[in-house]
């Protein structure tokens, strides 16, 4: 039997990195993609390949088309097919609604939303071939919720569920599964670009029901049952992964 083969964008470190690794473990042949961290992404790759799976790193700006599509050139060279594209790839520009520029607008809906439109229609083609596929995308409570300086970021993640939705259906007839994992605040590398990140981490902390904050183990593990043959029958959906956290006013 030919081995499965997942993408995982932006999967060099932090949440996407995690979940490369858990689905090397669970013997699917890896796509590490980067925009920056070489090196990062490199070394993931090694994690991969000790676990005696195959790896292919590629650098690709997700957020621009042209680039995707030379990136899903490479995947047909290297492995022939695609079963499981996972979503991760994220950027934004945090600043106050009244400071945000037309660049900062494009930069973070370009690489955060359109890079889901336009990485899932090249995935469907390879899954499609193959009888079927996942599809699943990180999004974060902002997409639902204010948060301070997040405007960019959190409209953007709104785009990625409604999305998540149009994607669902449409793409159901091909036997491909789509959904989306929405996760609070999470102390990853990402985080540290938040200009009040401490004041994030410890107010999640103190207001969260379930006492702690979500881990990235926490998201990567729904992600890992949304691609399931256990969870074959969510389709559409923007699972909440925050620890209770969004139920309080």
């Amino acid at each position: 039997m030919e081995r499965k083969v997942a993408l995982v964008t932006g999967s060099s470190r932090g949440i996407g990195r995690l979940i490369a690794l858990k689905l090397a473990e669970r013997g699917f042949d890896i796509v590490v993609n980067y925009a920056r961290s070489k090196q990062a992404a490199l070394d993931v790759a090694k994690e991969i390949e000790d676990l005696g799976q195959k790896a292919l790193v590629v650098k690709a700006n997700v957020g621009k088309p042209e680039k995707i599509k030379e990136l899903f050139e490479k995947i047909d060279e290297e492995y022939g097919r695609l079963d499981v594209l996972v979503n991760n790839a994220a950027s934004g520009v945090l600043r106050p609604l009244m400071e945000l520029e037309e660049s900062h607008w494009d930069w973070t809906m370009d690489i955060n939303s359109k890079a889901l439109l336009f990485c899932a229609q090249e995935a469907a083609k390879r899954m499609e071939k193959s009888g079927g596929g996942h599809i699943v995308s990180l999004s974060s409570l902002g997409s639902i919720r204010y948060l301070k300086n997040y405007t960019t970021v959190g409209v953007s993640k709104a785009a990625v569920e409604a999305l998540t939705r149009y994607l669902a259906v449409e793409l159901a007839e091909k036997g491909i599964v789509v959904n989306a994992v929405s996760g609070g605040a999470v102390d990853t590398d990402a985080l540290t670009h938040f200009p009040n990140r401490e004041e994030l981490l410890a107010d999640a902390a103190a207001r969260t029901p379930a006492g702690r904050i979500v881990e990235a183990e926490d998201l990567a593990n729904t992600v890992l049952f949304l691609l399931s043959k256990e969870a074959n029958m969510i389709r559409g959906q923007t699972l909440i992964v925050d620890g209770g956290i969004s139920l309080l006013t």
